[in-house]
């Protein structure tokens, strides 16, 4: 999900936008649900899951799911299409291996295994379950 804050003639507007989906967009303004329809089809470019090789470590015990405050570095895990967060099997801190699924996501009706392509340890979760997801989101970073 995607959130802009707009101001127009003065008036200031809070906008979610949840999904897009060919000329339809599915928003929230203020709190309030919108499908507006747009006179162009929205291309959305595929991208693919960004990795960078990490040693391999042995797993540690998980805890809570919390966004560290220090500026992650590392490997970033993104969505490579638009839905919906299901499940984080992850959180700050626990060590993960590589081909381990970090993230369900519900795209299209199906349910996806979003997996870690490294080894390492969980520096930052940046989505939580029921959480609205766009294509390219970063969804966990690992270092």
């Amino acid at each position: 999900m995607k959130n802009y804050k707009l101001k127009i003639n003065g008036n200031e507007y809070n906008v979610d936008i949840n999904e897009v989906e060919g000329q339809e967009i599915k928003l929230d303004v203020n709190g309030t649900s919108y499908i507006v329809t747009v006179d162009q089809e929205i291309k959305q470019q595929r991208k693919p899951v960004v990795s960078t090789p990490r040693p391999q470590v042995t797993p540690a015990a998980s805890g809570n799911v919390q966004k560290s405050n220090a500026p992650a570095a590392g490997s970033k895990v993104t969505t490579p299409l638009p839905g919906t967060i299901l499940d984080v099997f992850v959180n700050v801190g626990d060590t993960v291996k590589e081909g381990q699924t970090v993230v369900l996501l519900e795209a299209m009706k199906m349910e996806n295994n979003i997996e870690a392509d490294v080894a390492g340890t969980v520096k930052e979760v940046k989505v939580r379950k029921g959480d609205s997801v766009l294509e390219g989101d970063v969804l966990v970073v690992i270092g």
